[in-house]
């Protein structure tokens, strides 16, 4: 129990410096000016790494869905290894696209109140929602790898394979999303309001 508080105080912590560190990158300046652009260098590749693998874990899914329909009803022999393929392709995609919904706003969107705020409360709003954002997946990163870690030695009925393999996703999801709200607020694009009526 004393472990999980430090953890929590250490993700606490880390939260403060990330958006402090946010907000330095986005003040005037060259070396905030130098920062802003490393930091939206690296979440665009992020972010181009994370889109591509959950498009690769979705058509994974639908190939092995389609898999398991042939062959159960085609063949007559139901694949044993078909079902855990889908279940953890669709688990490290849902995870993998939580980084392009937060880098898009258009996860966290408090879109009422940005639109009547004033810059101040505004930029308070984006702060309140980074420093939410980071900490939430500063906890899944730390119970998802503990947690991955903790299973190594299980196997996924159907697959033979380690089940941490899922459970990895979890902190590879988290890793890539911390990146994304960090970019959202220094590149705020929140492409589904400008959509909205």
């Amino acid at each position: 129990m004393m472990g999980n508080t430090l953890v929590l105080q250490g993700i606490g912590m880390a939260t403060v410096g990330l958006v402090l560190v946010a907000f330095w990158a986005r003040g005037p300046g060259p070396a905030a000016s130098r920062l802003r652009q490393a930091i939206l260098l690296l979440d665009g590749v992020a972010i181009t790494i994370a889109t591509l693998l959950a498009c690769a874990a979705l058509g994974i899914a639908c190939f092995a869905g389609m898999w398991q329909v042939i062959a159960r009803f085609a063949t007559e022999t139901p694949s044993i290894w078909s079902e855990a393929l889908v279940r953890t392709a669709l688990i490290w995609m849902g995870l993998l696209g939580l980084s392009v919904a937060l880098r898009t706003g258009a996860l966290v969107s408090i879109d009422v109140a940005r639109r009547l705020a004033g810059p101040r409360l505004r930029t308070g709003l984006e702060a309140a929602s980074l420093a939410a954002s980071a900490s939430l997946m500063g906890v899944l990163f730390w119970f998802g790898w503990t947690m991955a870690q903790r299973v190594q030695f299980q196997e996924m009925a159907g697959l033979e394979v380690s089940i941490s393999w899922g459970y990895a996703a979890i902190p590879v999801g988290a890793g890539f999303a911390i990146i994304g709200v960090l970019g959202h607020f220094l590149d705020s694009r929140s492409e589904e309001l400008e959509a909205a009526v």
